[in-house]
């Protein structure tokens, strides 16, 4: 048996429902006498007869019984993958894998999210939460599409663009640092001031700028996540220097944030993985991303 052909089966389907060759001609618009040959044609494929012809009207063989629902599921299924080409063509759907470290997690990466599937609610999204150097690892792998990592970047093959962040002290409102306008390290002499797990580069800056004017903190409290930094701020004696996307956070919670003088740096990258063409759906997603990070780091 030759290919089958679609046309075929469409003509073949508009025949067992209208029933007559001219209301099934009507519905595919088409003319009577090409309804008449695509069905020769296609009986002449299968090897067997479809329908009885008496009078214009056609009534489907035993056979023809038999095949129909099959036809109709064939069918059905080009149409879906009609309309899926359809979607990804116009961007409405698709699926993007996103991987972010713990300064994007919680007070960034849901709100672009939840703006980009207002838009496009047939996208899946899958986020994962990882170390940067796991995130690097799986977007050099083609297993994550988009990742937000801090620097430096630890594996090759990857194409990332840099976000420069101020950083923030963080303190409770009613800490007497909250009464200060600016923040300085001496501002910090006895305080306990948390760390972020992993030798942290903001560590790194704030450990220079203490040993610069010899001063001495406390570091009795690590946390691998910058909000729960914060929300060890919120909960007792704390001071954290974080980020400006969780330090600067609006969350109700009685944690308020001074600008800390001289400057510490949070730097992260936006990685995806070169020679690898984003979709449609993950371009604008990766858009959208580098556009929300650059208001910030504004």
């Amino acid at each position: 048996m030759g290919t089958m052909k679609l046309r075929h089966m469409e003509v073949f389907s508009a025949l067992i429902d209208a029933g007559s060759v001219s209301r099934a001609a009507e519905k595919l618009n088409l003319t009577q006498p090409a309804v008449s040959i695509a069905l020769s044609n296609f009986e002449a494929e299968l090897g067997f007869r479809l329908f009885h012809r008496e009078r214009g009207f056609f009534t489907p063989t035993t056979e023809a019984m038999l095949l129909h629902e099959e036809v109709t599921k064939g069918l059905q299924a080009i149409s879906l993958v009609q309309q899926r080409a359809a979607g990804i063509l116009s961007g409405q759907t698709g699926h993007i894998s996103i991987a972010t470290n713990g300064v994007l997690a919680f007070n960034f990466l849901p709100r672009v999210l939840a703006s980009f599937q207002r838009d496009h609610p047939n996208i899946k999204t899958d986020i994962k939460v990882h170390s940067s150097r796991q995130i690097a690892s799986w977007v050099a792998g083609h297993q994550i599409d988009i990742g937000l990592i801090d620097l430096p970047v630890p594996v090759a093959g990857l194409h990332a663009e840099i976000f420069n962040f101020e950083c923030v002290c963080a303190v409770h409102k009613d800490d007497p640092l909250a009464a200060l306008e600016t923040i300085h390290p001496t501002s910090l002499a006895g305080r306990s001031v948390v760390s972020i797990t992993g030798d942290h580069q903001i560590d790194r800056q704030l450990e220079t700028l203490l040993a610069d004017t010899n001063t001495l903190i406390s570091r009795n409290a690590t946390a691998y996540y910058f909000a729960i930094a914060r929300k060890l701020v919120a909960a007792g004696d704390y001071v954290a220097i974080l980020d400006p996307i969780n330090g600067k956070a609006d969350l109700q919670d009685d944690v308020v944030w001074r600008p800390f003088v001289p400057r510490i740096d949070n730097d992260l990258a936006v990685i995806t993985a070169k020679g690898l063409p984003l979709g449609r759906t993950v371009l604008e997603m990766h858009t959208r991303i580098r556009t929300a990070l650059k208001q910030l780091a504004l």
